[in-house]
């Protein structure tokens, strides 16, 4: 049996960007972008610097796993054209991925400190304690408004419940929900209180952060998805998309 492949994973659709580099579940090193602004300036230093703290050189990577949004349009855009540059010039394979889909399976990923504490007066549920609950990731779009999308985690398998959307808060509260969902992430934190009102409960940070880790183990639930081909111009996620779109309720496996 051949050893597993050494990816490169790198997420910034979010102020909480991240860099990890793991071979199978081992994760080698890891690097943390904070600053929003400074993320197309950091991206590929931090992905430089978390080689060297590897003792890896570029070419020995196997694969790139990208968060692809929804997020920034900045961010997603500086992610994109790094991750196709770097799998083109290094002739490796490219796994563009859901970051709302890496926020859901984020549970126990390692955090910056003072990143996410504990929240005064919020009702959560901790990640690990909550195993096989639907839960709906919120990015926050400013205002009312969100980008979300509803997972269930299984065994080995990611299921998509409610497909990624854009809406308010409201339209997502009055709609179908899975029963026994849980809240997490940017807009779900944002509007933790209209939630609670509402008899919902959230989880914490790392769930609801599109984290490195989390795409890593997002490409571990499904290593088998074909990647992107040389100089394909798959287009990112943005988090201002169309708001007229309602969201959609159906049963797949998650990219």
């Amino acid at each position: 049996m051949s050893p597993p492949a050494l990816l490169l994973a790198f997420d910034v659709s979010t102020p909480v960007g991240s860099i990890a580099l793991a071979r199978g579940e081992e994760l080698l090193a890891r690097e943390f972008l904070l600053q929003a602004r400074d993320h197309a300036a950091r991206l590929l230093p931090g992905i430089s610097a978390t080689l060297d703290r590897a003792g890896v050189s570029p070419r020995d990577l196997e694969g790139i796993v990208v968060g692809k949004g929804p997020g920034s349009f900045t961010g997603v855009r500086i992610a994109a054209a790094t991750a196709r540059g770097l799998a083109i010039a290094l002739g490796i394979p490219l796994w563009p991925r859901s970051s709302l889909a890496a926020a859901a399976v984020s549970d126990g990923s390692t955090l910056p400190e003072g990143v996410a504490g504990p929240i005064p007066g919020l009702a959560v549920e901790p990640g690990a304690g909550a195993p096989g609950r639907p839960r709906y990731i919120l990015f926050d779009a400013r205002g009312d408004r969100v980008y979300g999308a509803c997972f269930k985690l299984g065994g080995e398998r990611l299921e998509v419940l409610v497909r990624p959307h854009p809406a308010t808060v409201g339209e997502v509260l009055s709609g179908r929900l899975p029963a026994g969902v849980l809240f997490a992430g940017s807009g779900a934190l944002r509007h933790a209180a209209t939630i609670l009102e509402s008899g919902h409960r959230l989880l914490l940070p790392p769930t609801g952060i599109p984290t490195a880790e989390g795409l890593l183990r997002l490409q571990a639930l499904s290593p088998d998805d074909s990647p992107e081909r040389p100089g394909s111009r798959w287009e990112p996620d943005y988090l201002r998309g169309s708001w007229a779109r309602r969201p959609t309720v159906g049963r797949t496996r998650s990219r």
